[in-house]
């Protein structure tokens, strides 16, 4: 009975080993060749080492378009970042007020129309003109009476008939009538009123406003019945023949600026191009006590008809520049001061292993990147030039996941 039991026990182990295989069998066959390669590449990946270093199969570096190779050598400036405005000289703008009180009459210009030098920009009426005309033309008539009374004291005088006070009162009040007379010739210059046409004995009954220099109209500040005074800005015409920039740079940067620099600036929110340029032809002289800024101001290169007075610009001034280490865009992960690239440490049938380090990047010229270094590598470093944000978000992805 024993006995019996013995091969039973034996018979019984054999068909469960027998199951087991066939159901290995099964599933084997039932596998796809591609779920069997990808379990073997994510096999072959090894663990990190470190928090700064993963590791990617060939398949996973082709996919995310990795690019190798080694640091560039470019002549890189240094800049200089600044704000400031467009403006042009205060030669190139005028604001336009009456030297006399009165009422406007008729307004001929409006913002942002062209007006000749010269050219009227509005007309005023108010009785103190005819008066002030009035009154030339009556010093003028004492002055001719004044002249033959002198004429007649100095024929008196000559005979040794006249006295000789008489004289010196006539030749008195001739200078002073002259130069009532000259005075109130300028007063009515100053009008813009002619002083021939006076003479003549036309009196204007209206005055008119003249731009002094020729430009655009910026602001219209008066309607028709509007009364004015001198100390009144009725009109404001800016010249643009000579747009440039007024750029405020800080005390712990101005010792960099020179004259003759080069100037990148580009204007926000605004559809002028990016990267405009400008250089430098004066640096001031004094520090401005509020803001601790010093006014610095550069021409346009080229001039420009797209830019107006009074535009904001955001402006880098390229102060020097040196031989540098420089890498593409794209292989520099920003991340405040400190910035990030990946190097590769090894490589071989089974996949790259990939390190990231710490470094110091600068202002991007032209796609590329001057670094500073934080840790030495030698120049013939295998340096990721393309996909770092790939190896950035793995690397992140890793990271998370083990948390």
């Amino acid at each position: 009975m024993s006995r019996i039991k013995r091969v039973w026990g034996r018979g019984v182990g054999s068909a469960r080993l027998l199951l087991i295989l066939f159901a290995w069998f099964v599933t084997a066959c039932n596998s796809t060749p591609a779920e069997t390669k990808e379990a073997s590449e994510a096999a072959a990946v090894e663990k990190p080492t470190s928090p700064n270093q993963l590791t990617l199969s060939p398949t996973q570096a082709q996919a995310a378009g990795i690019e190798i190779g080694t640091f560039d050598h470019q002549e890189m400036t240094t800049d200089v970042l600044a704000n400031g405005l467009i403006d042009v000289p205060p030669q190139n703008m005028a604001s336009i007020s009456a030297v006399m009180g009165g009422y406007v009459q008729t307004v001929n210009v409006l913002p942002g129309q062209f007006i000749k030098r010269g050219g009227t920009v509005a007309v005023l009426r108010h009785p103190d003109y005819l008066q002030l005309q009035q009154n030339y033309l009556q010093s003028r008539a004492r002055l001719r009476f004044l002249q033959q009374e002198l004429d007649r004291q100095q024929v008196l005088d000559a005979e040794d008939v006249g006295a000789k006070r008489k004289l010196q009162q006539a030749q008195a009040d001739y200078q002073t009538e002259q130069a009532a007379l000259r005075a109130l010739a300028a007063q009515v210059r100053m009008l813009g009123l002619s002083v021939a046409r006076l003479d003549g004995g036309h009196i204007a009954p209206t005055v008119p406003l003249t731009a002094p220099v020729g430009g655009f109209v910026r602001a219209v500040n008066i309607n028709p019945g509007q009364y004015v005074g001198p100390q009144d800005v009725l009109v404001e015409v800016v010249d643009r023949s000579d747009l440039h920039l007024e750029l405020k740079v800080f005390e712990k940067d101005i010792a960099r600026v020179k004259v003759g620099q080069r100037i990148l600036f580009n204007v926000p929110n605004s559809s002028s191009p990016d990267n405009m340029t400008a250089r430098i032809f004066l640096v001031g002289k004094a520090f401005d006590d509020n803001d601790r800024t010093v006014s610095v101001h550069a021409h346009l290169e080229p001039e420009r008809d797209d830019l107006l007075p009074g535009q904001y610009v955001s402006a880098r001034i390229q102060t020097g520049g040196r031989r540098q280490r420089t890498l593409p865009e794209d292989a520099i992960i920003q991340d405040g001061e400190v910035s990030y690239a990946f190097v590769r440490t090894a490589t071989d049938s089974a996949g790259s292993t990939f390190r990231r380090l710490r470094l110091r990047a600068g202002q991007p010229q032209h796609g590329a990147v001057a670094v500073t270094l934080l840790d030495k590598l030698p120049d013939t470093t295998q340096l990721v030039r393309r996909g770092a944000y790939f190896l950035q978000a793995e690397l992140t992805k890793g990271q998370g996941d083990d948390e």
